[in-house]
């Protein structure tokens, strides 16, 4: 009768406190009908002051890792970060030699400039170490669970497990302690998500206008932020079940993105949009794999980055879809194995069995969190339904088969959506939740999580640290200190004063000291010489995210088909060469 009474009364002759009423009233009724979990049967939806706890835990968790040394690409965007400040206007408007040969940074960098100029806004008023930037960037970090915690309380009655199950992926914590563009893009995609959907609901067209300019800023944050404009349009299709006047809104990050292209292009000779496409053909051209193969690594992402959805199995699946979903795991991790299905790298030989395992979990964490998404639509057929299954569903094929190279980075934006789904799931369980059931999975993830998280800052500080050595070995020497590799490695070399290899126009002499990592990219051969000394670096914590002789790739498979791997690590080396003739 409610629901009735309020479809004839129209939405904008009510007070807005009048239609918030209304609203909590109808949905206290609907979720007393399909919820039967009790609230006191799950305590961490009692806890008090919810959004300063799970700040607070954010900040935890993130702490610790301050001084993690810059890693992977976050050398390009401190690049241009540190060239926004002496030319705002021009971002990318230098040279970098980041592959063979020194190319313009507007051709190597491959994200839009927002962080870069979030990097030099910081940069340039608090300096340039890694505890400021990592600290600045707990902002976007705290921004994520918070928006997450909001979305859960809107999509279901356990919006604290939402928040938690999204922090404790190996995903955002491994992200989220990068200056890279990931998690600012994931916290202004959650909160465009947000003021859209209060837009809608409402009908206030400055809640639409505010998603629109967030939508924009997201895009600019990191491209792939544009593919929230055909998300957000057919839900707000399926929810209004007709077109309308909130489609004009979309033209704001339309514009944004259209006077980015122009101004870019004035720039450069070539907008930056246009430039992506010929980038992502020629990289799928050069890398193997198959479409099978991409699909299983994309999977095998997803479950190793989503770990809630792999070990809170027992609470989300019945035992017979455990048996035939982990048949379908186990057959496919061993035909990844076994080189039935074509991979950007073949399965590494070291600790076959080992990996193997992780591997066929990590598949079966994949197959889960897909599911997920599906049986949640299947069920619901409702607005919140639809979204959360294109969301997911839409990453996994934009990661799969559309994306230069599969990473945990490109998983990143489906992390939330997962970890509410795993919530709506479990409030819908006909038996009361258990705290130790739920709670014990979840504190296992935040291990994992955290375990992951260190063994990728002892990989980003080796790399410091044998910056540092071999620079002091050159002072000692009195040589120039030559060198080959990148990513952080490359920003430490340069800080020192050391000088990049151009491959193609090779000119060592006496005396020059050339230093070349051997875990890193765009490797340096060196055929006439052997190293007078090698930098050992052992890796003692078991655990890795860039290894190809053990399948760990979280910032591209291209370096394995796993996100990480738990094994006894071999050491990171850096050879030492000199000429005397």
């Amino acid at each position: 009768m409610a629901q009735n009474l309020t479809r004839r009364v129209p939405k904008r002759s009510r007070s807005r406190a009048v239609r918030k009423s209304l609203a909590q009233n109808q949905l206290a009724g609907l979720n007393s009908k399909a919820l039967p979990v009790s609230r006191t049967s799950f305590d961490l939806e009692t806890i008090p002051r919810p959004a300063w706890v799970l700040a607070g835990l954010t900040c935890a968790c993130l702490l610790p890792f301050l001084g993690k040394a810059f890693h992977v690409d976050d050398t390009l965007f401190l690049w241009a970060a540190k060239h926004i400040v002496q030319h705002p206007g021009d971002p990318y408007g230098f040279s970098v030699l980041w592959y063979a040969r020194a190319m313009p940074m507007s051709e190597v960098m491959k994200n839009p400039p927002g962080t870069s100029y979030y990097l030099a806004l910081v940069g340039a008023w608090a300096g340039w170490s890694e505890t400021v930037l990592h600290f600045a960037f707990m902002v976007p970090a705290i921004a994520t669970i918070l928006a997450v915690y909001r979305l859960g309380r809107e999509m279901s009655r356990l919006p604290v497990l939402a928040a938690v199950a999204a922090l404790t992926t190996p995903g955002f914590l491994v992200s989220a302690t990068s200056v890279m563009c990931d998690v600012s893009m994931l916290a202004l995609w959650l909160w465009a998500i947000l003021c859209w959907r209060k837009g809608i609901d409402d009908e206030e067209a400055p809640w639409l206008a505010a998603s629109g300019i967030l939508i924009g800023l997201c895009a600019l944050t990191k491209y792939f932020g544009a593919s929230l404009i055909p998300l957000l349009l057919a839900y707000s299709l399926w929810k209004k079940r007709r077109a309308g006047w909130w489609m004009l809104f979309f033209l704001i990050p339309v514009a944004m993105l259209v006077a980015y292209q122009k101004w870019s292009a004035g720039l450069y000779g070539e907008g930056l949009l246009s430039g992506l496409n010929p980038y992502v053909e020629y990289v799928k051209e050069e890398t193997g794999g198959s479409s099978i193969g991409n699909l299983l690594v994309t999977l095998c992402f997803v479950g190793g980055c989503t770990l809630p959805a792999l070990l809170l199995i027992p609470q989300l699946w019945s035992r017979k879809w455990v048996i035939c979903s982990g048949a379908l795991g186990t057959f496919a991790a061993i035909a990844m194995v076994q080189g039935w299905v074509d991979l950007d790298v073949p399965f590494p030989e070291h600790y076959r069995v080992l990996l193997g395992l992780q591997l066929g979990l990590f598949l079966l964490g994949g197959i889960s969190a897909l599911l997920l998404a599906v049986s949640d639509f299947w069920q619901n057929r409702d607005a919140d339904s639809f979204l959360l299954v294109a969301w997911v569903v839409g990453t996994f094929i934009f990661t799969a088969f559309l994306n230069w190279t599969i990473n945990g980075r490109s998983i990143l934006p489906m992390v939330p959506a997962i970890a509410i789904l795993i919530a709506r799931r479990l409030e819908k369980q006909t038996e009361s939740i258990s705290f130790k059931r739920i709670t014990l999975p979840l504190f296992g993830c935040l291990l994992i999580a955290l375990w992951v998280t260190a063994g990728d800052t002892a990989l980003a500080n080796s790399a410091r640290t044998a910056a540092m050595r071999v620079q002091a070995q050159g002072i000692q020497l009195s040589k120039r200190v030559n060198y080959a590799g990148h990513w952080g490695f490359q920003y430490y070399m340069d800080l020192y004063g050391a000088k990049a290899l151009e491959y193609s126009a090779p000119n060592e002499t006496p005396l020059d000291l050339i230093v070349l990592p051997r875990n890193n990219s765009n490797q340096l051969a060196i055929e006439d010489g052997r190293p007078f000394d090698t930098l050992v670096f052992p890796m003692h914590w078991g655990v890795t995210t860039l290894r190809p002789d053990l399948g760990a790739g979280f910032y591209s498979s291209r370096f394995g088909s796993m996100p990480y791997a738990f094994a006894p690590l071999p050491n990171e080396y850096y050879d030492l060469y000199r000429f005397d003739q």
